[in-house]
């Protein structure tokens, strides 16, 4: 990964998206406790770069919507509060960029998320729940 003085450190770069490829597959199958492994990995790789906080949010919203399938209502809320969390880091720590958005479409992902209210319904998760990535293509970047 790249070294702390390197200017893209703390942002989302090809290399970040690339390493997730597996993962981005999963999620759009819906195996989300697969993805939510698999992240993990990277997540764990990367400490001390910000952009592990993408991974975070996704690994977050995975497990949310594991509970979801489930049915569990608190569990579902639960990590996507946390996932909430992670997406306003990634706004502050400025690791987002129009790379995100044009291979995760990371702003219509946000939006999903940040849409559901605090006292929701399982219901509320359907337009998330419906949400995909784009299918997974290496980026030269």
């Amino acid at each position: 990964m790249s070294k702390p003085n390197d200017r893209s450190w703390g942002k989302f770069i090809p290399e970040h998206y690339n390493k997730m490829g597996p993962g981005i597959t999963m999620y759009n199958l819906g195996q989300y406790w697969e993805c939510h492994e698999y992240l993990e990995d990277l997540w764990r790789e990367d400490m001390g770069d910000n952009a592990r906080y993408v991974y975070w949010a996704i690994i977050q919203v995975a497990t949310s919507l594991y509970h979801y399938e489930g049915k569990n209502l608190i569990g579902a809320w639960g990590m996507l509060f946390k996932a909430k969390d992670k997406i306003h880091k990634c706004e502050k720590l400025l690791v987002e960029n129009s790379f995100m958005d044009e291979y995760l479409q990371w702003n219509n992902f946000k939006k999903l998320i940040v849409e559901i209210p605090r006292g929701c319904l399982l219901e509320d998760f359907n337009n998330l729940y419906q949400f995909k990535f784009p299918s997974f293509r290496e980026c030269k970047g």
